[in-house]
């Protein structure tokens, strides 16, 4: 289940050194060469709860094997996609994939273990292999497109995908035939809402999008929105009980979750354009430049459980989207410097200790105090805060700071400003978070 983990964490972020070679291949710029990344990270985000609800009711096994075999099937047309188009649709069908898995997947660790310590280290495992999937997933991006080409990002991870799948998992119940019903439009909307949003704002600016259709995209994506909320309200077995926004708390968490992973996403690509399009650094050379991010972030990873204890969630939320603020500026800095590709190891290193603090910090607050009833929900949604989140940022900040007509613009200040935005609305948010955690509260680390 790790190993299906790890490779799904590596596709978030694999593409991210390759999309200039992508943009040059398909001859599309920075502004559209986001739909790879965010086009991943929205529908996985989107069905996540869907796929939660779906391994309840239809059986762990089954939709494991449903969530792996799209995941693989959608990989393998990535890699072997004619046009650009068709490689996002792929990467659409691949965040769906996940969005069936990773729940399975998780649910079936948890039932392995029983509750306690050997629960705990088991879960620590999961968290620590995601971690390193996300920053190993640089690495691997800038070896393999420099010496395969970046369609093999996609392809290498079929096999291994596909052989998760076929270790063997618990047989699943009968369904049961009272089962209630699935919350389908309710996950529609739910997904529909970024999509549209994410499209409104790349169209808005592409010169040859026509206005009324960046605005229809918006509008629409405000409407779907809405019509979630209601949804929700009215449905009788609904995907995100409305009753779950009671606890403030919980609320402010993933709120800040998603400005935190939005400055985050936001700061990867910058790194990515500016070591490639601005330095003119190779694939190899730009993976090789993260390194530091990579060693950085497992060492901050297993500091941060120890500092959780002492200082609290709050303090360890607000150094992480300090470390953040500080990184952004950095890199609007060294990217108005032209500065080499070393310029940009601070930036790096003080990511890495924003995502470890900030990310960690959270997770324990959005989780803290559920039961059996609401765990399940309270998980989701905060995965899902995490994800869109990521993509949100990406959509505004990337978006906004590399569209086409703010040319006359530095894109990397715009950018970074814009995260900064975030940022703060962030930290005025953490602050309420509650200020001490109980050593005895936390789950015991794996050695």
């Amino acid at each position: 289940m790790s190993m299906l983990q790890f490779f799904i964490a590596v596709d978030v972020t694999v593409v991210n050194i390759a999309l200039p070679s992508i943009g040059a291949d398909f001859d599309v710029n920075g502004h559209t060469l986001t739909w790879v990344v965010v086009g991943y990270t929205v529908t996985g985000g989107g069905l996540l709860m869907l796929g939660g609800r779906l391994g309840d009711l239809l059986g762990r096994r089954r939709v494991l094997l449903l969530g792996t075999g799209l995941f693989g099937a959608a990989s393998l047309l990535a890699g072997l996609a004619p046009t650009f188009p068709l490689l996002v649709f792929a990467r659409l069908l691949q965040g769906a994939g996940e969005a069936l898995a990773l729940p399975a997947a998780m649910a079936t660790i948890v039932l392995l273990f029983p509750e306690g310590p050997r629960r705990s280290r088991a879960l620590s495992v999961w968290g620590a292999v995601a971690s390193c999937g996300l920053v190993l997933g640089f690495m691997l991006s800038g070896i393999i497109t420099a010496h395969l080409g970046w369609r093999w990002l996609f392809l290498v991870s079929v096999p291994f995908v596909l052989l998760a799948a076929v270790f063997r998992v618990e047989g699943d119940r009968p369904v049961a035939q009272d089962a209630p019903p699935l919350d389908l439009p309710g996950a529609l909307l739910l997904t529909a809402c970024p999509l549209l949003f994410t499209f409104g704002v790349v169209g808005a600016g592409e010169p040859g999008t026509p206005a009324w259709l960046a605005v229809g995209a918006l509008v629409g994506a405000v409407a779907a929105g809405v019509g979630f909320v209601r949804v929700e309200a009215r449905s009788p077995n609904p995907l995100l009980p409305l009753g779950f926004f009671a606890n403030r708390t919980r609320v402010a968490a993933n709120l800040t979750t998603m400005l935190l992973s939005g400055a985050l996403s936001t700061s990867f690509l910058l790194f990515t354009f500016n070591l490639q399009d601005r330095l003119g650094i190779g694939p190899l050379g730009a993976g090789l430049t993260m390194l530091p991010l990579a060693l950085s972030l497992i060492v901050f990873s297993m500091l941060v459980p120890r500092l959780l204890a002492r200082w609290g969630a709050r303090a360890c939320v607000l150094a992480g989207i300090g470390f953040t603020a500080a990184a952004m500026a950095a890199i609007a800095l060294v990217s108005a410097l032209r500065a080499g590709g070393a310029a940009m190891i601070p930036a790096m290193l003080l990511i890495a200790a924003g995502m470890a603090f900030g990310i960690v910090g959270l997770q324990y607050v959005a989780v803290s105090g559920v039961t059996e009833d609401d765990a399940g929900t309270a998980s989701s949604v905060q995965r899902a805060a995490d994800q869109l989140g990521g993509t949100t940022g990406v959509v505004v900040c990337v978006g906004f700071g590399f569209a086409p007509t703010l040319h006359s613009l530095d894109p990397f200040l715009v950018a970074t400003l814009l995260a900064s935005l975030g940022l703060v609305t962030g930290a005025v948010m953490a602050w309420r978070l509650p200020a001490p955690v109980p050593a005895a509260d936390l789950p015991e680390q794996a050695g």
